[in-house]
């Protein structure tokens, strides 16, 4: 049976949804841990003190690979090449400022997000940097 060829911009909004899952899987799954709502009730996380600043902080970072679900179908190949290869590189700096604090559990989810994030960008990389639908007259 021949599989249909998954078109680029799809594959790459559907990596940024997995991606999405993950940490979203990985945040939630924090909650079961013994003493984290008490951490959080503190207004300190990892030693971390959530100011009002840090959670837009973190709102804005979240948003990327968000925005990326979408402009990964809508941008141009240029654009979409550039945008995935800067929203992975920022997500993944975002990553490594956890790592501190990983256990075994983020770690795994972590290893996922960041294989994720590594076939993102060579999905990118191989993306055209010219647009091949360009009208000739004649």
């Amino acid at each position: 049976m021949k599989k249909n060829k998954i078109q680029p911009e799809t594959l790459l909004s559907t990596l940024w949804i997995f991606v999405l899952l993950n940490i979203i899987f990985r945040d939630l799954h924090q909650f079961v841990k013994s003493g984290f709502i008490e951490e959080i009730m503190t207004g300190f996380v990892n030693g971390i003190k959530i100011t009002d600043e840090l959670m837009l902080l973190g709102g804005i970072l979240a948003e990327i690979p968000i925005m990326m679900v979408l402009l990964s179908r809508l941008l141009p190949d240029k654009a979409n090449k550039w945008a995935n290869i800067i929203a992975g590189i920022i997500t993944l700096a975002v990553f490594a400022t956890g790592i501190p604090s990983l256990d075994i559990d983020d770690t795994f989810h972590l290893v996922i997000e960041v294989a994720a994030i590594l076939w993102i960008f060579r999905i990118a990389w191989k993306l055209p940097t010219h647009n091949n639908n360009t009208a000739t007259h004649a």
